[in-house]
């Protein structure tokens, strides 16, 4: 049987992330139960206190156990844990030997969205790949930059530490942890039950780019501004090197610094985020749509939508343009 540590942090975390996967892998006993065979996992609520409270007083939750009450675990779950990382830390810091001895002692981990964040306070996210909500990617690079964060996958796996990104996504992670200890075809069970997507890995469709300015480099936030205020013209790296008074491997070496994207990474992110708002709102056709962004190449055009969304700009418009949907 495998025993499942289910974590009930101090502070504000996310109820939905705990009470959701106790549910699911629990149900997963009675699809065993179902078809004749013994139940697989032992969930357990894993605090280090007897009450935990919740959403300022409106949920409380009282944990099966604490910490130094469970010698051995197969797998710990971290939910997301909001609020001011500085104090998450300091008010669970307990937690990190524990989860780090687990771990040395066989355990796997997983992280739900911003409990990514809690995750890489342990050490074992250095040299990992690992996810997070879109949102907070920047914020995480600056704090960690030893993990290897891939801020469009809804799920990592890297030597026994998982993660997942944004919000709900912590389902389709479950999912898959389920999978791998029962296996396919009761993975497949659960996916129809919870009417999860068993096979949904990316959250790249999600992602809303609205530019990467919680740095002090001023020359790079105005280069950045007027990429922003002039996307539909053609735009090249000398032009803004010229303009800021830079060379331009200066201007790439601090571009990538403060935004984690080059510059021409961030100019394509632009375009086709303004692409994706005109797809989302209007009538508009995909090729009106790529000229109105400055693109002139269909491929190209389709290329860098796709590899930045994970769709096609045919397929993004037919599931988010609202017009469309309801035809």
């Amino acid at each position: 049987m495998k025993h499942i540590s289910i974590l009930v942090p101090r502070g504000h975390c996310s109820v939905t992330n705990i009470e959701g996967t106790h549910q699911i892998f629990l149900e997963v006993n009675g699809v065993l139960a179902e078809m004749g065979r013994p139940p697989l996992f032992d969930i357990q609520l894993v605090g280090l206190e007897k009450t935990s409270s919740q959403r300022n007083g409106l949920f409380t939750i009282e944990p099966d156990v604490l910490i130094n009450d469970v010698k051995k675990t197969n797998l710990i779950i971290i939910p997301a844990m909001m609020g001011d990382q500085q104090k998450v830390l300091e008010n669970n810091k307990d937690f990190i030997p524990w989860i780090i001895n687990q771990y040395e002692e066989g355990a796997e981990v997983a992280s739900f969205c911003i409990g990514t964040f809690f995750l890489a306070n342990t050490g074992l996210l250095n040299g990992r790949q690992c996810a997070t909500h879109w949102r907070f990617a920047n914020e995480f690079r600056l704090l960690f930059p030893n993990a290897n964060l891939v801020d469009d996958k809804i799920m990592t796996e890297d030597n026994g530490i998982f993660t997942s990104g944004g919000a709900y996504s912590y389902t389709n992670l479950v999912v898959y942890l389920i999978e791998r200890y029962a296996g396919r075809e009761v993975a497949v069970i659960i996916s129809k039950a919870f009417m999860i997507d068993i096979d949904r890995s990316s959250q790249s469709p999600f992602i809303m780019f609205k530019g990467q300015k919680g740095h002090e480099d001023e020359p790079v936030k105005k280069a950045q501004e007027f990429i922003e205020q002039n996307f539909q013209e053609k735009i090249t790296v000398d032009q803004l090197a010229s303009m800021l008074a830079l060379g331009r491997r200066n201007l790439e070496r601090r571009f990538k610094k403060a935004t984690a994207n080059t510059v021409v990474e961030y100019m394509q992110r632009v375009k086709i985020e303004a692409a994706k708002m005109s797809l989302e709102s209007s009538r508009e056709n995909v090729n009106e749509v790529m000229y109105k962004v400055g693109y002139n190449d269909t491929k190209a055009f389709r290329t860098t939508f796709k590899k930045i969304t994970g769709l096609s700009p045919i397929q993004y418009r037919n599931k988010y343009n609202r017009a469309i949907a309801i035809a």
